[in-house]
């Protein structure tokens, strides 16, 4: 028992924060990034330094977002309007893709640093429903998706993909727009009225539920659990683990 719906045959995985524990690491990079961003223009401008929120910013405005949505929406929130440049621009440049590749490039270096960590409870489900013959993709807006999944060593427990560079190949519009996840069940051969959702942000949340899809599972790292029911949770976890034994929802 995985603590799913008897229909289910698919689970659409989010990664950070979901399999992986690199959305502290995401954080720390949009804090580095949006603070360096803030303190350069404010000491421009004369005013003074408001830094970004690693709490109600990340959560409100950037997690589960493609870069150019995070940038754009977390210094729309400040009054600050930056023109788009192109996915190519530089880190140095200001631009929505400029900051956004300059948050990467923080990113990176962390990744190199500190390296990637697990979710124990995640594998231990993620095994669970490989056995039980589940369908199983992972669905992130990041485009560093695949070298994290290498990383972290679940290669074999993931049979599909959809992550930043796929979703900017394919037009695809990132969460809270179902896109993403509606193109791994594609991938899966499934229905999405059979397929799982499994998200620790409040716009991944959405998207499942946008979607359509038959469980959205939300997934609570920093004490939300009650935005992530209100966006679109069928149940909240803490851990994934959590849901095994559990009784199956009718």
């Amino acid at each position: 028992m995985l603590g799913l719906p008897a229909h289910v045959t698919a689970c659409l995985f989010d990664l950070d924060g979901v399999l992986t524990q690199t959305a502290r690491v995401h954080n720390a990079a949009w804090t580095q990034t949006f603070d360096a961003f803030l303190e350069s223009r404010a000491a421009a401008a004369g005013e003074p330094f408001r830094p970004f929120d690693p709490g109600p910013d990340y959560n409100r405005y950037v997690d589960g977002k493609p870069r150019a949505d995070g940038v754009r929406s977390f210094l729309a929130s400040r009054g600050i309007t930056l023109i788009e440049g192109s996915p190519d621009d530089p880190p140095e440049v200001d631009t929505v893709n400029g900051v956004g590749n300059r948050k990467n490039v923080v990113l990176l270096e962390r990744l190199r640093t500190y390296g990637v960590e697990v979710y124990p409870g995640s594998v231990t489900y993620l095994k669970a429903a490989t056995d039980a013959g589940l369908r199983r993709a992972v669905v992130s807006a990041s485009a560093n998706c695949r070298e994290v999944v290498a990383s972290a060593g679940l290669e074999p427990l993931l049979e599909a993909r959809v992550d930043g560079l796929v979703a900017r190949e394919q037009g695809l519009r990132g969460k809270p727009y179902p896109d993403t996840f509606l193109a791994g069940a594609k991938l899966l051969g499934a229905d999405p009225t059979r397929a799982v959702v499994f998200e620790d942000a409040l716009a991944g949340v959405a998207a499942g539920r946008a979607g359509g899809f038959g469980y959205v599972v939300g997934v609570d790292r920093v004490g939300q659990a009650d935005e992530l029911l209100a966006h679109g949770a069928d149940v909240v976890v803490t851990d994934l683990a959590d849901l095994i034994d559990r009784e199956t929802p009718a």
